[in-house]
């Protein structure tokens, strides 16, 4: 059990941090001959341990006993923090070949997809193949020893290297780490907003150039959706651009996410009465014939992640991609604007602020 004495410098630390840093300091300076030379926790780890008790602090000056510290804790100097870790659980995911998806970067501590509609993104309880982490690990982009066990995720070791999703019917730019520490720092940027993510997307109806700022939560009456009529809620803003518009039959729009909750563009479309076409849970045929003829052939919502932007984990430098829309988005919309006369974007918008 490697056990940590807190110096003048540390003092104040957070604790997390402070064990992150002692464990990868020791092994080198041969103080810890319990800890393995070859790996060092991330920050994610030491939580998880904390979480489980396995993280004590003593403080001597004041003859305090060991007590269950919190994350967040501040450390003082000459407090000693005993430390039994844990390997977090490793992933069971299996490697499969012939997954489908195009590789627009990669590095040593991250990878970016353009992934394609109809694919899922990692596995899950009762469905363990045919995934994109599947696919990766084929292509031996990560180790599922890296798996970004999280004490805030119960079910993390499922899902090696991935934080964020789309959805399966979505289409578009999809950053996952190969490292836990690459992990650690793009999830502390998708926590905070500062990614940059816009999605195209086709609607029925006559989309209003608008801001939405609203409520989010799941639907009281069907577990599967998600709604902004809820008393509480997390907060969603949704930055809406109208880019072409069909004789108000349909729009082509672009969404820019200040948050990203769970299907939250296809809620604030479908909830201003203009739903994206082929949603298959928040959509409807659409009433105009012409707009229902190209649509019904598509089989999934028309909605596309066109540009992520982020700082890279680990380099700090800025990072940006844009993939274009798929073919199968782009038929839909070359058969709009043939069949409906178009109409450029109007300037004025419309706030939809929180209940």
């Amino acid at each position: 059990m490697p056990t940590f004495v807190v110096s003048r410098e540390a003092h104040g630390a957070r604790l997390d941090a402070f064990v992150v840093e002692a464990m990868r300091v020791a092994p080198r300076r041969g103080l810890n001959e319990e800890a393995n030379p070859e790996w060092a926790p991330s920050r994610a780890d030491v939580q998880r341990w904390i979480a489980d008790g396995r993280v004590t602090v003593a403080r001597p000056s004041t003859d305090a006993a060991l007590r269950l510290p919190k994350a967040a804790d501040k450390v003082r100097e000459r407090d000693v923090v005993d430390v039994v870790p844990k390997e977090a659980r490793k992933s069971d995911a299996r490697a499969e070949e012939g997954i489908a998806f195009d590789v627009l970067y990669e590095d040593e501590a991250l990878v970016v997809v353009n992934k394609p509609a109809g694919l899922v993104v990692h596995p899950a309880l009762g469905h363990a193949g045919g995934t994109l982490v599947n696919g990766l690990l084929a292509r031996g982009y990560f180790d599922p020893k890296e798996a970004l066990d999280d004490p805030r995720d119960v079910e993390g070791f499922l899902r090696p290297g991935i934080v964020h999703r789309i959805d399966k019917g979505t289409s578009g730019v999809l950053v996952v780490a190969r490292t836990a520490r690459a992990g650690e720092g793009l999830k502390e940027q998708f926590a905070s907003h500062s990614i940059d993510r816009a999605y195209d997307a086709l609607t029925s109806g006559d989309v209003t150039q608008t801001r939405h700022d609203t409520l989010h939560g799941r639907h009281p009456k069907d577990r599967l959706r998600f709604t902004t009529h809820v008393p509480e809620g997390r907060r969603a803003v949704t930055e809406v651009t109208v880019l072409e518009r069909f004789g108000g039959r349909a729009t082509y729009v672009r969404c820019r996410l200040e948050t990203g909750r769970t299907h939250q563009i296809r809620v604030h479309l479908a909830e201003s009465g203009t739903p994206i076409l082929g949603d298959p849970l928040y959509g409807r045929r659409p009433d105009d014939e012409a707009v229902r003829a190209v649509a019904d052939g598509l089989g999934h919502q028309a909605l596309h992640a066109r540009v992520l932007g982020f700082l890279h984990p680990t380099t700090g430098k800025n990072m940006r991609f844009e993939a274009p829309v798929p073919a199968d988005f782009s038929h839909v919309l070359d058969e709009l604007r043939r069949r409906i006369p178009v109409r450029s974007a109007p300037t004025k918008r419309k706030e939809h602020l929180p209940r």
